[in-house]
């Protein structure tokens, strides 16, 4: 066994924690006290929900379907109870069927169509530009594209003149052709969730966030995202790394505070990945090792089931939940369902713990396709719950009011709560339940 290259959990007689991330090295404190401070909070005032505003609230509404880009696909629910996805949907088909989500292309790209098509000579695929070909072969849909992309050019200060000429009855159907591929064949996309509140929500407070959902339909969020992620790496054959993420509530980094997820494919592994690559190199094992082994020697995993494990995560900047996959697949989109769905239960389960108030970032993890070295698919949930001051950007060392400890204990207690109401997925096992096993991740060859 290879001991992690800083020890990440260190306690002083006082009861400070210093705790140091074994793969990205940052490092972060519990101080005993701190956690007491006052810290206000901000929020606008609650109004009334109605029918005539259930649906419209924000852009991503279901009664918005216009105001997003064209759907690439959408998740239902046939009569016979069965899922199923729909992909390349026109204008005209919009109402024929009654989406639980919805995949649609970011208006506004990390990185853009032309970023690809300028750097790289991409074009679209063939679904891509099949879909884009019918869409614009009815004249709502070209309407749609042209009001879309108005709103970009005048949002991003174009003048007047130039738009009213772009868009123009000589031009419009060209401008549309020529800048309208960014929401067709473009690699930046977003999985909306149908319903902004919950069902029979009277006040705007009661939004409707991932530990809202039944484990079901969670199970069809992901699974759904999960094939969003491998419709972009084969879309484009550029693409190194396939960042997927869900950013809840404002304080989190939500422009809308509705439900949704972000894909980004791009052209690099990113700086965390480089880390880790090169540090799986000198120990395929570390995920095991430094992970979920230290976090059971530690006393911190609070719910496992038979293909994934979750514990309280140390060395991250606010409270943190980890999800692995034990499964010895390393592509999410390649697992078998019962894996897929044992991650997506714990995860739910991350979010029922937290609750809908809490502000975080859910961020996915999993082996780059260009990556020789075995790395498990993992989700990460970060707690937005405090913000950075001098403090932290002087030294760079963090202040998490919560210690790993502290927090397996408060989401202990909430998810043996939520279990006793149904609210979790059968199967799972909870504290003392879960048995704690060496390499339980069956990523690396070597231990399987």
């Amino acid at each position: 066994m290879n001991p992690a290259p800083v020890p990440p959990l260190t306690t002083l007689p006082d009861g400070t924690i210093k705790q140091v991330n074994p793969f990205s090295g940052t490092e972060v404190w519990t101080v005993p006290g701190r956690a007491h401070r006052p810290v206000p909070h901000h929020g606008p005032a609650a109004f009334a929900i109605t029918e005539d505003n259930r649906d419209t609230q924000t852009d991503f509404g279901i009664g918005n379907k216009l105001k997003t880009t064209p759907e690439k696909a959408r998740l239902v629910i046939d009569d016979n109870g069965e899922p199923r996805i729909i992909r390349g949907l026109t204008v005209s088909q919009l109402e024929q069927t009654d989406p639980l989500f919805r995949r649609v292309a970011n208006l506004y790209e990390i990185l853009t169509y032309n970023y690809w098509t300028v750097n790289y000579g991409h074009r679209m695929d063939a679904t891509a530009a099949r879909h884009m070909a019918e869409y614009l072969a009815e004249d709502a849909g070209v309407e749609h594209i042209a009001g879309l992309l108005r709103t970009k050019m005048e949002r991003a200060g174009v003048p007047a003149e130039e738009i009213e000429d772009a868009f123009s009855d000589e031009k419009t159907f060209q401008t549309v052709h020529e800048k309208g591929g960014a929401f067709f064949g473009g690699g930046h996309d977003v999985i909306l969730a149908r319903d902004h509140y919950i069902p029979g929500a009277t006040s705007s407070d009661q939004l409707c966030g991932s530990g809202d959902l039944g484990w079901e339909t969670h199970r069809l969020y992901i699974a759904f995202t999960v094939d969003a992620m491998d419709r972009l790496y084969r879309a484009n054959p550029y693409v190194r790394y396939v960042a997927a993420f869900q950013n809840w509530l404002a304080p989190a980094g939500a422009s809308v505070e509705h439900l949704h997820k972000q894909l980004v494919a791009i052209d690099e592994h990113g700086l965390q990945n480089e880390t880790e690559i090169a540090q799986v190199r000198s120990n395929p094992n570390m995920y095991n090792e430094w992970a979920v082994d230290y976090a059971g020697h530690h006393n911190l995993i609070f719910a496992e089931n038979d293909h994934a494990i979750a514990f309280a995560g140390f060395g991250h900047r606010g409270p943190t939940l980890e999800v692995f996959s034990k499964s010895a697949t390393t592509e999410p989109w390649l697992m078998k369902d019962e894996e897929r769905d044992a991650v997506s239960d714990l995860v739910h389960a991350c979010h029922v713990a937290a609750g809908t108030e809490t502000p975080s970032n859910e961020e996915w993890l999993h082996r780059p396709l260009d990556v020789d070295v075995p790395m498990p698919w993992r989700i990460v949930i970060k707690w937005r719950t405090s913000t950075l001051a001098g403090f932290e950007g002087g030294t760079k060392i963090f202040i998490n009011t919560i210690s790993p400890k502290a927090l397996k204990e408060q989401v202990l207690a909430a998810l043996l709560t939520a279990r006793e109401e149904g609210r979790l997925a059968p199967g799972l096992r909870l504290g003392n339940e879960c048995v704690f096993q060496r390499n339980t991740l069956k990523y690396n060859p070597a231990v399987r």
